[in-house]
């Protein structure tokens, strides 16, 4: 498989879980409030926000070649922010259940984060990385 194909199909693959959550988070938004750090204003508007920008980004991505690039690195500083709401989510297990009730679900999701950061910024031809130079085409 090509560089270039493995890179089609990952941003796909990253394109329809990145529809799916938006979609989530505009038809059901309550798990999503419910994750929510205190601190963030507006939490409802914040939910139905980050469903359209998720909405918005997959589009992009999948569908919009001269936005691609744009939307790899939105949707990558995207899953920087929801980092917080992750933490939050993985800690009301911990305080509900336990510390042995959050690692198979939430230890995985945390350590996972970076490489969605990653995969974005691949899927979306900002890097190559670690399979070679970014070489900049016209």
């Amino acid at each position: 498989m090509t560089l270039e194909t493995s890179r089609l199909v990952l941003r796909l693959i990253l394109a329809a879980a990145y529809l799916a959550a938006g979609v989530l988070h505009l038809a059901y938004p309550a798990p999503f409030l419910g994750i929510t750090p205190g601190w963030v204003p507006w939490p409802q508007a914040v939910i139905a926000a980050t469903g359209v920008a998720e909405i918005a980004g997959a589009g992009a991505l999948g569908a919009v070649p001269r936005l691609r690039r744009a939307a790899a690195v939105g949707l990558a500083l995207y899953a920087v922010c929801v980092y917080p709401a992750n933490i939050k989510h993985a800690l009301d297990a911990v305080a509900a259940g336990g510390a042995g009730a959050w690692w198979p679900y939430h230890g995985p999701r945390l350590a996972f984060q970076p490489v969605i950061v990653w995969w974005a910024l691949f899927a979306g031809g900002v890097t190559d990385w670690p399979f070679g130079r970014r070489v900049r085409r016209g």
